[in-house]
Order: structure tokens, then sequence, then C-alpha cells
């Protein structure tokens, strides 16, 4: 059985979703409740939500949470690369294939991207068009804006301080 728990954060209103030990999904809430999943809010989902609220206000840069998403071998690889990509940096869909060493993959990444089911602990908001601009996001490209801008801010600030 896994446990859901519904939170109001600066982003809006999300679900987090976990196995018993690990977290399984972040969602933007759309109200809907998975068929496998109670409304319990463990130990671990208050840990998630606080590491989350941590990172949104600039005291963590990294999550320390365990996640089992689940997915195709190919997708695993590409959501481990996505966990490499550093605190207030972005990298393209082409560089992502690059990096798992297939180069010609930009749209299979893209396809990998959009099917992560644990957003901002697995941050595929980092990953942008090769031109530079903001591409598709679960949450909206407000959201990943957003996201980008905070990480952005925050990594000038600790160089600051």
């Amino acid at each position: 059985m896994k446990n859901i728990y519904f939170y109001q954060t600066d982003i809006g209103k999300i679900c987090i979703i976990e196995n018993g030990t690990e977290i399984t999904n972040l969602y933007f809430d759309k109200g809907i409740i998975p068929n496998d999943a109670k409304i319990n809010e463990t130990e671990l989902l208050k840990e998630a939500k606080q590491q989350l609220d941590d990172y949104l206000a600039g005291r963590i840069k990294n999550f320390d949470l365990p996640l089992a998403p689940v997915g195709t071998e190919f997708q695993q690889k590409v959501w481990r690369t996505l966990q490499d990509i550093p605190y207030g940096e972005t990298r393209s869909y082409g560089e992502i294939a690059k990096n798992i060493g297939k180069p010609k993959a930009s749209r299979a990444i893209g396809m990998a991207n959009n099917k992560n089911p644990i957003l901002i602990f697995i941050p595929c908001h980092r990953i942008i068009g090769t031109n530079g601009k903001l591409t598709g996001y679960a949450g909206g490209l407000e959201v990943k804006e957003f996201l980008l801008n905070k990480e952005k801010a925050n990594a000038r600030k600790q160089i600051k301080d």
C-alpha cells in the first residue's frame, strides 16, 4: 500500500507518494488519488515536505531522500543523469543525450523527462531547449521558471556569502 499526502507550497498544491520506504511520486495536485494509495502523512512524507520547503527557501541545494521512480531502464538512466545537474545550472536535451552516450536521442530524452514521476526531487526542471528556451513542465512553465530563477538567485547569494 502506498501513502499519499497533499501539501500547500510556494509553487502550489502538490502531493507526495511513498511506498513505505521510498518516495515514488511527486505531482502537482490534480485532485486524483491513485487506487493503490491511502491518505496518510508518514514520517517519510513529512521529511520530504520539510526538505522541499528547505529547498524552496534556499536552505538546501540537494535532497537526501530515498527515491524509487518506476520506469524503463532508459528512463532510469536519464533520471539518474538529471540528478547530477548541479543546483542553479541547466542542461539541454542534447547535452543529456551526449552524457548518456546516445547523442541522437534528444527526443527520447525529452520523452523520459516528461515521464519523470518525482518532479523537483529529480530535477527535470533543469532541462531546457538547445536554444536556451524553457520547454514543457508538468507544473507549467511559470513554475519551471520560478524554480530555475530561485536556484540561480540562491546560488549567486551563496557565492557572495
